[in-house]
Formats: structure tokens, C-alpha cells, sequence
């Protein structure tokens, strides 16, 4: 199994990665045929996601071959100008769009203490650390909007620690 195709836990089938070519935006209409039936729960999120200032920006990275959207969070400093952060990074998949956060290892037993599913604690609890890296990840593949009230708990819970 390469980078591009991951084993889908839950359906035990293989999901493609999507958007490979560099030559083709992920537009609307690219993002509607990509993820066909999913697509209209990856409106609800972009909705979701304007309410709380967030606005996904899509790039090409060379590394992984593939478009990736950065879900980025801008706010005013209190000197003037602005900043931002990386919330989330988000893949299209076959019938799924992935949102991955990376949150500092020190503030796992904070993220374990939000209002979260079982099954989010758990996967907050066996991510492992990112190598050198004091990060850990949390991958959710989205197909119904049955995850979003964990997704926006962990997005606002990012937006604080900026």
C-alpha cells in the first residue's frame, strides 16, 4: 500500500487519495465530482466553518502529490495587523474528506477533557507523538455530519491555543 491509498477502518476497503493533478484546482465543481453523495456534508463543514471565521485555502504540495485545503484562522493583534494559524489540513478521498489536526503533546490531557465522543477520547489517547516532533495527530475521515460536533469542539479548542 502507497501514500496515495489508506485502509478505511471502519469499512475495511481501500480509499484513494484525490486531486492529484497540479494542473486541475479544486474548484467547486472538481470538489462536487470528487466526492459525489460526501459532498454535501463538505458544504455543511465549509458553512460551519465560515461561522468561526475560518476559511479553507487549497495549495498543491509537491511532497505528497496532491491538493491539500489549510483551514486558517486569521485574527486582528492587539497592536494592529494581523495573524494567523493552521487549524486543520484537509484531503479528498474517495467519498471522504479527511481533516487532520496536529495539536502540541502538551495539551493532550486538555483536548482529553473537552466535551468529546468515546470513540474521539479514544483516538486522542492512542495517537502517538509525531517522532521529534511534539505533536500528535488526529485523522477523521467525514462522510455524515455525525462528526461535527467533535470536529467543531477540537476547532474552537485550536482557535484558543493559537
Amino acid at each position: 500500500m502507497n501514500d496515495t491509498t489508506k485502509l478505511n477502518e471502519s469499512s475495511k476497503t481501500i480509499k484513494k487519495q484525490l486531486l492529484r493533478d497540479s494542473t486541475i484546482f479544486p474548484t467547486e465543481k472538481v470538489l462536487q465530482t470528487a466526492l459525489n453523495d460526501v459532498y454535501c456534508v463538505f458544504q455543511q463543514f465549509i458553512i460551519q466553518l465560515e461561522k468561526l471565521d475560518i476559511q479553507l485555502t487549497w495549495k498543491y504540495y509537491t511532497d505528497g502529490k496532491a491538493w491539500l485545503g489549510k483551514g486558517l484562522y486569521s485574527w486582528n493583534k492587539v497592536r494592529g495587523g494581523t495573524s494567523e494559524t493552521t487549524i486543520f489540513w484537509c484531503s479528498i478521498w474517495e467519498d471522504v474528506f479527511k481533516i487532520t489536526f496536529y495539536y502540541p503533546e502538551k495539551y493532550r490531557k486538555e483536548v482529553l477533557a473537552l466535551p468529546l465522543s468515546n470513540k474521539t477520547r479514544i483516538k486522542v489517547s492512542n495517537s502517538k507523538q509525531m517522532g521529534k516532533l511534539k505533536f500528535f495527530p488526529l485523522v477523521f475521515d467525514i462522510d455524515s455530519i455525525t462528526m461535527f460536533n467533535d470536529i467543531f469542539t477540537l476547532v474552537n479548542f485550536k482557535k484558543k491555543i493559537k
